[in-house]
């Protein structure tokens, strides 16, 4: 266990993105299993909905996904959604029923995919009724130096620290954890192949100045970008973005 100051922060975390073929499919059934909403929006390819306690999902078309294989490495998952519900066998069948998989069962959670196979995590909380997100969780080869790293960007400090995992933020504070996997696999944007499943967007107010700090810590520019956004990859090899209002 551990705690840091507050740092001066790079950017804030304004979305975690998932890419799907069906952005729509996948969004009814996020807004199904968690009670969240749809901001309004006019993009085609693109569909972000709001948990209404701080966290943004963002729906990114990916016509050529393809989707993890959990626990091969050979098709990783990159990441992962843990949420937190009352019970869960019954939100496990709930969520089946809105067309999830299940993959494992365990004591104190199991896992299943969502529509496009992305995995993700249900938890036990039995003194809230609401199925809340409880933090992302981005696979890597070092938790401790990646944790540091968005440590930095984010402006958030390293709250817990243990052997292979590591997390940032304070609960209920939209945390990002880190969980140290072997034969990690990094993904090789935008090379389908290499698929990059998940990724976040940082909010910027000088994209310049974020940009120059960011590659200070360890960031790399991909080729990508668009009137209010450009790619980046972090130290483990994950693309994200820094967005900025346009």
């Amino acid at each position: 266990m551990t705690s840091e100051p507050h740092r001066q922060a790079i950017g804030s975390l304004r979305a975690v993105a998932l890419d799907a073929p069906d952005i729509d499919l996948l969004a009814t059934f996020y807004e199904q299993l968690a009670g969240w909403r749809r901001v309004p929006d006019d993009d085609d390819d693109w569909i972000t909905i709001d948990s209404g306690d701080g966290w943004r999902l963002g729906l990114q078309r990916a016509t050529d996904h393809v989707p993890p294989q959990w626990p091969d490495q050979d098709h990783p998952q990159q990441a992962h959604l843990d949420f937190r519900v009352p019970d869960i066998d019954a939100a496990a069948e709930r969520a089946q029923d809105l067309g999830a998989s299940l993959l494992r069962r365990n004591e104190r959670w199991h896992t299943l995919a969502d529509p496009a196979g992305h995995p993700f995590d249900l938890a036990a909380n039995p003194d809230d009724p609401r199925t809340t997100l409880a933090g992302v969780m981005l696979d890597c080869p070092d938790a401790k130096a990646l944790s540091h790293f968005y440590a930095e960007l984010l402006g958030k400090p390293v709250t817990y620290e243990a052997d292979g995992i590591a997390m940032i933020g304070q609960d209920g504070e939209q945390p990002v954890m880190f969980q140290q996997v072997e034969r990690y696999t990094a993904p090789r944007w935008p090379d389908p192949a290499y698929p990059q499943q998940i990724h976040l967007d940082v909010t910027v107010e000088d994209v310049d100045t974020a940009e120059r700090a960011a590659l200070a810590i360890g960031a790399t520019r991909l080729d990508g970008a668009g009137p209010n956004w450009r790619v980046y990859a972090d130290p483990a090899g994950k693309p994200f973005c820094l967005v900025w209002p346009v």
